[in-house]
């Protein structure tokens, strides 16, 4: 005597189309931070390669540290092995704040969601 067994699995369609996949690929290959939040660090990187300016601090509204590098950057310059420290420096910081701003406002948009 064997049994059998019916299992029936419906699925409801609430109108969803096609615009779900499409945005479900658009938020893995953005990580779900969307086209500036995962190009915003490179240019960071980009702006924070040119020497002298200390632009990745600005571009990050880090004035006041943009500021203080470039005083900094004058008695430094009389030591170049600093200068090039404070250099190397300042890109991995823009890189860094640049990271972390795109982070924060990732959690603050999952959270409100």
């Amino acid at each position: 005597m064997s049994q059998s067994e019916e299992i029936v699995v419906s699925l409801s369609n609430n109108g969803e189309k096609n615009s779900n996949i499409v945005k479900v690929i658009w938020l893995q290959l953005t990580s779900g931070i969307g086209i500036w939040g995962s190009f915003k660090p490179l240019i960071v990187v980009l702006l924070a390669l040119i020497p002298f300016a200390f632009l990745g601090q600005h571009f990050n509204r880090e004035h006041q540290k943009a500021f203080d590098w470039s005083l900094l950057q004058i008695p430094l310059s009389f030591t170049i092995i600093f200068w090039i420290g404070l250099y190397a420096w300042s890109v991995v910081d823009a890189w860094g704040v640049a990271t972390q701003s795109v982070k924060d406002a990732h959690n603050l948009r999952v959270s409100d969601n």
